[in-house]
């Protein structure tokens, strides 16, 4: 079956809202008022320290302005940026997790696009089970990490991208036999993500008109 096919988005998943985090008083809104009165010479020069200050800066506005007309490229430039958390070199080097998720959050920030995100979110799952395998057991932090992904990845899926589902749903099986042997409960606990997302997205699709 064509993965284009229109999916019938499951009802009542009990999927709970994150809420949303208060914001503090006092900075942005004194940035935003000192803003206005800027002209927009001034503003462009502003942006223009800014996307020279840092990478990650740079990477942001491309990702944000060239969205449509090179929305490819940005996705593989952030992807990069997870992948080489996990392998930075042929020997084992502690993964940066935290600068891997950061490079996902920047991604959604800038773009706002559900499918790359998802993609990402993916890929960091995808990068830790490589790791894990190429190197052996790591620790309880590193598998409640990629489990906590794999749990925001799957509330994504059923609350807003069901219809996604055909794209990642290879990539979600393939993980279940990447992970079978590895222990901390991670290859149990990918297991039951991938059979609930099977269960509720695929057989709604099967069911589909």
């Amino acid at each position: 079956m064509s993965d284009d096919k229109a999916l019938s988005c499951p009802d009542g998943l009990g999927i709970n809202a994150v809420p949303m985090k208060e914001k503090k008083p006092g900075g942005w809104q004194k940035i935003r008022g000192n803003l206005r009165e800027w002209d927009k010479p001034a503003l462009i020069a502003l942006i223009k320290d800014l996307h020279d200050a840092f990478p990650d800066n740079r990477d942001f506005l491309q990702a944000r302005f060239q969205a449509e007309e090179n929305e490819g490229a940005a996705l593989e430039k952030y992807r990069r940026r997870i992948v080489e958390q996990f392998f930075s070199g042929r020997d084992f080097v502690e993964p940066k997790l935290t600068e891997a998720r950061k490079a996902i959050r920047d991604y959604r920030k800038a773009t706002g696009n559900l499918t790359g995100t998802i993609d990402l979110m993916l890929t960091y799952v995808e990068s830790g089970t490589k790791f894990t395998r190429q190197f052996g057991d790591i620790d309880a932090p590193f598998y409640d990490s990629l489990e906590s992904m794999l749990r925001e990845l799957s509330r994504l899926l059923l609350a807003e991208g069901c219809k996604l589902y055909p794209r990642f749903r290879q990539r979600v099986q393939r993980l279940t036999s990447d992970a079978g042997n590895i222990g901390w409960g991670y290859g149990d606990a990918l297991r039951e993500y991938a059979d609930m997302l099977e269960d509720k997205l695929a057989n709604g699709e099967k069911s589909a008109p």
